[in-house]
């Protein structure tokens, strides 16, 4: 019982998320070293996640049952009852509240709710359901964890702050569409418009490689705007030229190689977002620690 309520907290996705606010926060001010900000704001973000995740497993139960993939998670198949989820999901949200707005700063509370209510609510009840760019429109939630890191340093919305919500929101769709061409016919069966259901798969392939230059493009500007050193553009860039290797290859797969590399470039999309954030991280350290020490 215990493990089937940490599998609707989807810890995975949360820990990748994480790593993208403690980037944010190091990239704020990398010499304000206050780790109790760092401990309350991960706490109370990794609760206010936690509480998306479980309403989604919520409001998707019935979707689950259609798809492979999902037909077996908890709430779904009924081995958790939807009334002890929603409790569950609700007093972690008021913890995270709790934590955020008097521990951390109520900036932070505000941007961390809104990002909870534009995922689990306005993405999952809404967007899901109305139109193929579902991903595209929802992902802004998804993208926002750097700017909650950032914010919670600073009680500041920056711009360069944007730059890595921008980064996390370009990066989305490639390794959202990877695995929905994986999935189309569960998609397909389940009567959610996904792109490759609503446009198809040749569709679905152009607009993900597409989306990966973009992606390449805006990995480029940390360094352009001054916030990293070559250290972090050559790290982007060899991570980058895999991530368009992956893409051209599905780009030009046919039949059953198609769904082979697509599972293989949401896989690799994954190790991607999470070197590239640790890319940033070390090269902002490398570059402090040079600073301190030659005044």
């Amino acid at each position: 019982m215990l493990n089937d309520y940490i599998v609707i907290c989807k810890p995975r996705v949360v820990m990748l998320m994480l790593v993208t606010v403690w980037v944010g926060m190091f990239m704020a001010n990398p010499l304000a070293m206050a780790w109790n900000t760092y401990f309350y704001t991960t706490i109370g973000i990794a609760c206010a996640a936690f509480s998306a995740a479980i309403i989604n497993h919520v409001i998707d139960k019935n979707l689950d049952l259609k798809m492979n993939r999902t037909a077996m998670r908890p709430v779904a198949c009924g081995r958790i009852i939807p009334h002890h989820a929603i409790t569950l999901a609700t007093a972690l949200a008021c913890v995270a509240w709790y934590i955020l707005a008097s521990k951390v700063n109520v900036l932070t509370a505000t941007l961390t709710f809104a990002s909870l209510i534009g995922y689990a609510v306005i993405y999952t009840v809404y967007l899901k359901h109305a139109t193929a760019q579902n991903i595209v429109i929802g992902g802004l939630a998804g993208a926002m964890p750097p700017l909650l890191g950032w914010s919670a340093i600073t009680d500041t919305i920056s711009p360069y702050a944007l730059l890595l919500v921008l980064i996390v929101y370009t990066w989305t769709p490639p390794h959202f569409w990877a695995l929905a061409i994986y999935r189309a016919d569960e998609y397909k069966n389940a009567n959610i418009p996904m792109l490759p259901v609503t446009h198809g798969i040749a569709f679905t392939k152009l607009s993900l490689l597409l989306y990966t230059l973009l992606l390449t493009a805006c990995t480029c500007l940390p360094f352009v705007v001054g916030m990293s050193s070559y250290k972090y553009l050559i790290s982007s860039l060899i991570l980058n030229i895999i991530f368009l290797w992956y893409a051209v290859r599905l780009f030009l797969a046919k039949g059953n190689m198609e769904h082979k590399i697509a599972i293989q470039t949401f896989g690799y999309s994954i190790v991607y977002l999470f070197l590239l954030f640790t890319a940033l991280l070390v090269d902002r350290g490398f570059t402090t620690i040079f600073r301190s020490t030659s005044i």
